[in-house]
């Protein structure tokens, strides 16, 4: 496996992730009152990365403003606040894994399109996401 070279920038232009030696992307965040760490996932991405610890950020930080998110236009329009750090560490690396895969663009603003105009994506409560052809 070749490992990415040591020039190459491995933070990020995005909050809460940074670069593997190998290049892989990793998100991790921290509970708050405690000392633990939630980690969210490892990402091909940047993108998928930065996604899913915007997810994890807002579930547990509820912000009054979306500005301090990576992507606020692509957090789940369903997700909830208070739930277990389980479901927001699964929500989380559901909506990254989207990313990842293309089911959601980064690129995408508000409507939660896929970027080829046929399907939306939905975010369930319990981290899965169901993608629906337009009719």
């Amino acid at each position: 496996m070749d490992y990415i070279d040591n020039t190459v920038e491995t933070q990020s232009k995005y909050k809460g992730i940074r670069r593997r030696k190998w290049g892989k992307w990793v998100s991790e965040i921290r509970v708050p009152g405690t000392r633990d760490r939630l980690w969210l996932g490892s990402f091909s991405t940047a993108e998928g990365a930065a996604v899913a610890h915007d997810v994890a950020f807002y579930c547990l930080h509820q912000p009054n403003s979306l500005e301090s998110l990576n992507f606020p236009h692509l957090l789940p329009p369903s997700i909830v606040s208070k739930t277990s750090p389980r479901s927001i560490q699964q929500a989380a690396s559901n909506a990254g894994m989207a990313v990842d895969a293309g089911i959601v663009n980064s690129c995408d603003h508000a409507s939660g399109n896929s970027g080829n105009g046929d399907t939306t994506t939905a975010y369930c409560e319990n981290g899965d996401t169901a993608t629906q052809k337009k009719q």
